[in-house]
């Protein structure tokens, strides 16, 4: 817990410290625009090198232009203190090496060839000496969950092998992986397959069909969904009413769980949840009368209000900046005998924080100990994101310490906080030790840990880092998503690293994600600028429309 002094010396800080500063494919008949060569074009690289194991091989057609440009002391560059870590780390190998290749990293490397359909991966699969015995499914459908179609790919491969029957927590992964792909027609038909299996189903994969439909505004389908539960074999309970109505508002879709609450409260018994759902969505959506409106037929319904549905108010209030209705509710929780908990003064800090209030951020953690609240590590990972936002990273760093001292241990959000803020300050040193830190303690990353990191390699153009960074992902099996591929394209564009940009893009459409129209552009721009003609046309001819760059004179 936060000693007395350290808070005050936190107020009171009035000096910031501040640091601005595809050959596989043609054997499936499948030739796509951009075809890869299979040995690397730059002379350093070597069969045997594994650090360049995770970057796609750049296209032939950008790789035969002269680009003009020579690799940079920096590409290769490793912090000292880190290169052993680095160096050591396991690695996929994608390139013939003296070891001997496991299972896992045989099949990933077939598994990361771009392909049209699931059914050419399976016949990939079934070309190779490889049995689902060897593997983990589990592994590989987290592994690749953002590329379904290898995920279904494999998926399918392994239930036709004999003696093998997928479990039903495997079905849900893959149930859940291609409804974040929005391949509804496939999920249903999974759906029905599970069906037939016969205790398959259960309220998880619901939940999961449910909330990936309204994920996707198809609002009316989810509901159609919890109308033939029963069908299913579930329950039509409270618990799978209240996982429908928090499907539907996280999909911003209120109005559609106002509309299901009306049409099933009277055939199902609701409880507390049921109306804080309903709060929660409502003060989300702005709508705070119409949320008032809710507590009001809480109350009719012999359901007192709870810290719960203040706080939606309170976050509400908060995300205008509206501190005086904050205090407010603050006031009406006392009188209603509701203890503000760790969530509610989180939320308050840490908007006070962003709007630039440090001083009054702090006074939060007296207003804790006052109420006997104990800090829990999203309260511990918001101020040190408040104290690293306004530049005070010693203080920072002395909060992510003490947090440990005090028994609580840091989660993913708390070192991810830590991480971008040092990579947002360029402490590319700390910013790493943290990872290695983070894998130390067992605290497994996630695809926002990379974010930072990789962009940061971008900017600096440590190339060898960033294939490192690639290849810890993959044996983390975090896969590489849409907002991740448009953040490596976009960074090694503004580094001009044009070469690595369009290997990203190209393994981006491969794997069927859309780019955005402005990350096309820039790419096309950029091309343009450097005259690498053929490499822009090649990219037009992926993905169609992009616009012309505009030609000044």
């Amino acid at each position: 817990m936060l000693r007395k002094h350290q808070t005050l010396s936190l107020a009171s800080s009035s000096n910031p410290q501040r640091n601005l500063n595809v050959n596989s494919l043609k054997l499936f008949g499948f030739s796509p625009l951009f075809t890869s060569t299979s040995t690397s074009t730059n002379p350093s690289a070597s069969p045997d090198s594994s650090l360049t194991s995770e970057l796609p091989d750049i296209p032939s057609w950008v790789s035969k232009q002269n680009t003009g440009t020579q690799p940079s002391g920096d590409d290769d560059f490793v912090i000292p203190s880190l290169a052993t870590w680095i160096e050591n780390h396991p690695k996929v190998r994608l390139f013939p090496t003296k070891k001997p290749e496991t299972p896992v990293e045989k099949i990933t490397k077939i598994l990361k060839c771009p392909y049209p359909s699931p059914e050419i991966v399976v016949q990939a699969l079934n070309a190779s000496d490889l049995s689902v015995s060897d593997v983990s499914v589990d592994q590989l459908l987290k592994r690749f969950s953002n590329s379904w179609i290898s995920a279904y790919g494999v998926f399918i491969w392994a239930k036709t092998q004999s003696g093998y029957t997928h479990t039903p927590e495997l079905y849900n992964l893959m149930v859940d992986g291609l409804g974040k792909a929005k391949m509804f027609d496939l999920l249903l038909d999974l759906i029905e397959e599970m069906k037939q299996l016969k205790g398959y189903i259960n309220l998880d994969t619901i939940f999961k069909v449910m909330r990936r439909l309204a994920n996707a505004r198809r609002f009316s389908e989810a509901i159609e969904v919890f109308r033939r539960i029963e069908e299913l074999g579930v329950e039509k309970d409270v618990m799978a009413l209240n996982g429908l109505l928090d499907a539907l508002v996280k999909g911003d879709g209120v109005e559609h769980a106002c509309e299901a609450f009306v049409e099933l409260k009277e055939c199902i018994p609701l409880n507390s949840n049921t109306f804080n759902i309903l709060v929660h969505g409502f003060c989300k959506a702005r709508r705070l009368s119409d949320a008032r409106k809710i507590l009001n037929e809480m109350n009719e319904q012999g359901f007192q209000p709870c810290t719960v549905s203040f706080t939606c108010f309170i976050e509400a209030y908060c995300r205008e900046k509206d501190f005086r209705n904050v205090d407010a509710i603050l006031d009406e929780m006392k009188e209603k005998g509701c203890r503000p908990n760790a969530v509610t003064y989180t939320i308050i800090m840490h908007a006070r924080g962003k709007a630039g209030e440090i001083g009054k951020a702090l006074e939060v953690y007296d207003m804790m100990k006052k109420d006997s609240c104990l800090p829990d590590s999203s309260f511990y990972g918001s101020l040190i994101f408040i104290l690293s936002k306004a530049g005070r990273l010693k203080d920072a760093d002395e909060i992510f310490e003490d947090m440990v001292k005090q028994g609580v241990k840091p989660n993913a959000l708390t070192y991810n906080t830590m991480i971008s803020s040092s990579c947002g300050h360029s402490l590319e040193e700390k910013a790493l030790k943290l990872l290695k830190r983070m894998e130390e303690d067992s605290c497994k990353p996630n695809i926002s840990t990379y974010a930072p990191l990789l962009k940061m390699c971008c900017r600096k153009k440590r190339m060898k880092v960033l294939n490192f960074l690639l290849s810890h992902m993959l044996n983390n099996d975090v896969s590489i998503d849409h907002t991740t591929y448009t953040l490596l394209v976009r960074g090694l564009c503004n580094s001009g690293k044009l070469e690595q940009a369009c290997a990203f893009f190209e393994e981006m459409v491969l794997k069927g994600m859309i780019p955005k129209g402005s990350i096309c552009t820039m790419l096309v721009e950029k091309l343009e600028k450097e005259d690498m003609i053929e490499a822009k046309q090649k990219v037009q001819e992926l993905v169609p429309n992009v616009k012309e760059p505009k030609i000044t004179v």
